[in-house]
């Protein structure tokens, strides 16, 4: 644990800080932004004016904009990342984009395994490629720590897979299988439903969803 956790606190930190705007410009080209949309817009979130929602490790803010797209507006959308400079980014982006409402959108920079959010705080968590980066339990717990009771969890993980094993490498992270994600994910979360991107949406060559609802 503590190894991983020295990893999560300093090389993605660097790496990300140096790699925000090429990163965010990939993603965009990818289209991640509108296939985060439609499926969000696929949903019963039973969100409304008074919901918290966290992006947890929201990099250059991709999915949070995906979120603001769907139409969701709930009271507070947090942003929350480690690295500094993707967070700078996404500062910019949701100031400057006309279907975000950047006045309720507060980038916080934070560890996803000590969140500085009190139990129970969220309606909603999103978080996208960012448990590769630490002991899958330790990131799921600490999600199920800050999220009501019967609120839900869009996971988007790196699924295995050819482009995922290229993204292994390139990003240095660690992809958990899907019976894993599944046997730890259990342990705090109901299973709600999984997710395959259609092949024609480029996040679906290395990415898939697990939509959880916490016990």
């Amino acid at each position: 644990m503590g190894q991983e956790t020295e990893t999560l606190e300093s090389n993605p930190q660097t790496f990300y800080d140096r790699i925000a705007d090429v990163h965010n410009l990939a993603m965009k080209v990818n289209g991640y932004r509108s296939s985060v949309a439609n499926y969000l817009q696929s949903l019963d979130l039973k969100l409304d004016e008074n919901s918290l929602v966290l992006d947890a490790g929201s990099g250059t803010g991709i999915v949070t904009l995906g979120f603001q797209t769907a139409g969701f507006r709930p009271k507070k959308c947090v942003a929350l990342d480690l690295s500094f400079n993707s967070l700078e980014v996404s500062r910019e982006q949701f100031e400057r984009d006309e279907n975000a409402d950047a006045g309720n959108i507060s980038p916080v920079q934070g560890n996803v395994i000590e969140m500085p959010f009190a139990e129970e705080t969220f309606d909603l968590i999103l978080t996208c490629g960012v448990l590769e980066y630490v002991a899958l339990e330790d990131g799921l717990k600490e999600f199920a720590r800050v999220l009501k009771t019967g609120a839900k969890l869009v996971l988007i993980p790196v699924k295995p897979s050819l482009v995922g094993a290229v993204l292994e490498i390139l990003y240095n992270f660690k992809i958990h299988s899907i019976e894993e994600t599944e046997q730890i994910a259990a342990r705090y979360f109901k299973i709600v439903g999984e997710h395959e991107f259609p092949i024609t949406e480029p996040m679906g060559w290395s990415k898939m969803i697990f939509l959880l609802e916490k016990k």
